[in-house]
């Protein structure tokens, strides 16, 4: 059985994730904790899988508290001293859902979601009668705005006279970024701000197509940034004053120097995937702390490995997802609007405050390659790339990646859901650099066809 992938279990509401699923794996979840929160996003199949799942924890034995519809970053926040289940499918599609376990604010790791699958493969039955668990209901969303809001007013300076553009994108922001943001002072204006599960307004995914009103907005209007989200409220994408997105790392690259250079810790750790740029190695090599990498949808297993060997974790992030680990060990997209647009407040501006970043010309390219051949071209490339490439460093551990003397990076790793090997590179001359490589990725692949 295959459940979970790098974002707990998520797919058609019709045909994977449907009430029965959603009670099989709530009764699997709850046979291992006693008590749990339960809360969903906007999507019209949430309140059927958030019943579902209430019976199915209770059932086990679990007692379970329900919040209705959050933000995933406050789900998580509450269930910090328990268990919890988040109903939601971030920026899929309206028709699909997906659940999303946590344990004391940090979402479920490899070990927890295997019990999981082989408790569902075994199939599950009911506690005994007397042993049920109860269920009840509270509302957390005042009390979850309010700590982002202490949070934030650690970092950057008062919101007073900045006005910010957000995008809600008809999903959980709107019942949390505008308010905090508020609460801290800033002029806010909103779009597609209602909580709607057929997202009406624009696409769940905030890219910079489906965001073209907020960058219109902001082009031709008086906001200094502008902000868009998911539908779950866990991912954001920035805007400037142009209307133009900034680049995902940028963001991660400006939050991770803030916290090293803020940080009091002997040794501070910004924890990151293999296929950030080295932009944010330079900002925080600059600001006295280094950079530990870690697969994709895996930040939470970095920040444990990197405190296991005495590392002081001060930010972890990939792209558009970050843990303010001072705050929680979850991605809080909300916690992220209002620490950024306080940085920006403090530097006079998102100009000012992405200034001393460089941004060097980025690209993502596709190799073609079957999914049976992944393996044996990776282990290929791994001996390949190294050989073609003699003045880089090398990385292997999470596909194969290589650092240039020039701050130059490149990254080739397979796809987790497609018949693709990934290019990722950044260079001043980076077209030249991504036809160098997927030279070498092509003639791997072709090696190794039969």
């Amino acid at each position: 059985m295959d459940l979970f992938g790098t974002a707990g279990i998520r797919g058609s509401a019709q045909s994977r994730v449907t009430p029965d699923l959603a009670l099989e794996v709530a009764r699997a979840a709850g046979r291992n904790a006693d008590a749990f929160v339960v809360g969903r996003d906007g999507r019209v199949t949430g309140d059927a899988l958030a019943a579902a799942v209430s019976a199915g924890l209770t059932s086990a034995g679990a007692d379970v508290t329900v919040v209705g519809q959050v933000p995933t970053p406050a789900l998580a926040w509450a269930s910090r001293g328990r268990h919890g289940v988040m109903l939601t499918a971030s920026h899929n599609p309206p028709e699909d859902n997906g659940i999303k376990l946590f344990d004391d604010g940090v979402e479920y790791g490899d070990a927890q979601e295997a019990a999981v699958e082989d408790a569902v493969a075994a199939g599950t039955e009911p506690a005994r009668w007397n042993e049920w668990g109860e269920r009840e209901r509270d509302e957390i969303l005042a009390d979850y705005r309010d700590a982002v809001a202490d949070y934030a007013r650690g970092h950057g300076a008062s919101l007073d006279g900045l006005t910010v553009a957000v995008d809600c994108g008809n999903g959980m922001a709107s019942v949390a970024t505008p308010q905090v943001l508020r609460d801290l002072g800033a002029h806010v204006v909103t779009l597609n701000a209602n909580v709607d599960g057929h997202f009406p307004g624009r696409p769940s995914k905030p890219t910079p197509e489906t965001i073209r009103d907020l960058r219109s907005f902001v082009a031709e209007g008086d906001a200094d940034i502008g902000l868009a989200h998911d539908g779950d409220a866990d991912r954001i994408v920035v805007v400037d004053s142009d209307g133009d997105v900034v680049h995902e790392d940028t963001v991660v690259a400006v939050l991770a120097e803030h916290y090293t250079r803020t940080s009091d810790v002997a040794n501070p750790v910004v924890v990151t995937t293999p296929n950030a740029s080295a932009r944010v190695d330079e900002r925080v090599t600059e600001a006295g702390g280094r950079v530990e990498r870690v697969r994709l949808g895996a930040l939470h297993e970095g920040i444990k490995a990197a405190r296991s060997e005495g590392g002081d974790v001060v930010f972890a992030a990939e792209p558009w997802k970050h843990i303010h680990t001072r705050f929680g060990g979850w991605i809080d997209g909300v916690a992220s609007a209002a620490v950024l647009s306080r940085l920006v407040a403090d530097a006079g501006g998102l100009d000012a405050l992405r200034a001393p970043v460089t941004e060097r010309p980025y690209r993502k390219v596709s190799v073609e390659c079957p999914d049976d051949l992944k393996a044996a071209v990776m282990d290929a490339l791994a001996e390949d790339l190294p050989t073609a490439f003699a003045d880089a460093d090398v990385e292997t551990e999470y596909g194969v990646r290589l650092a240039f003397p020039d701050g130059s990076w490149t990254l080739v790793r397979p796809s987790g859901t497609e018949p693709y090997v990934r290019v990722y590179a950044e260079s001043d001359d980076v077209d030249a650099l991504v036809a160098d490589v997927t030279d070498v990725v092509r003639d791997a692949v072709e090696g190794e066809r039969p």
